[in-house]
């Protein structure tokens, strides 16, 4: 179960990240053009956005209960035991990106108070373009193209 998880993580990342980027593309170039919020496009690549990271998020986290590493790292050496690529896996890639996906969520919410198209724009290219910025930080690149 735990490589079945682990390699879905992997592949859907692709994916989510891809959708969040043109999601923030698309919000960028939709205010800088001025262009009308469209209740189709602009909607759903910003929601199948929201919604892929949220899913990739909940596969985090199960992998993370069931890592046979995950928890075991921080209780047997302790957080200033841990070396930084296990530091990266164990601490700072959950937690920055549970702080990621708060901000695309929060990107979310806010844009469905607005009617104008421009600070609908606004709100999904800050929030979402933080959020991939964090996520992108704490990928382990490393073992990512291994």
């Amino acid at each position: 179960m735990y490589e079945t998880l682990q390699t879905l993580h992997s592949y859907l990342a692709y994916v989510a990240l891809a959708v969040l980027f043109l999601a923030v593309a698309n919000a960028i170039t939709g205010l800088l053009s001025k262009r009308i919020f469209n209740m189709g496009k602009d909607l759903r690549l910003s929601l199948f956005a929201l919604i892929l990271c949220h899913i990739q998020l909940l596969i985090g986290l199960i992998l993370y209960v069931v890592s046979p590493s995950g928890l075991s790292a921080i209780e047997e050496f302790g957080m200033g035991g841990l070396t930084a690529p296990a530091r990266l896996l164990a601490v700072e890639h959950p937690f920055i990106n549970i702080i990621a996906i708060v901000l695309i969520t929060v990107g979310w919410s806010r844009h469905k108070k607005f009617v104008e198209g421009d600070k609908k724009f606004k709100s999904i290219a800050i929030f979402y373009g933080l959020g991939l910025l964090l996520i992108l930080s704490r990928i382990p690149w490393g073992q990512w193209f291994n």
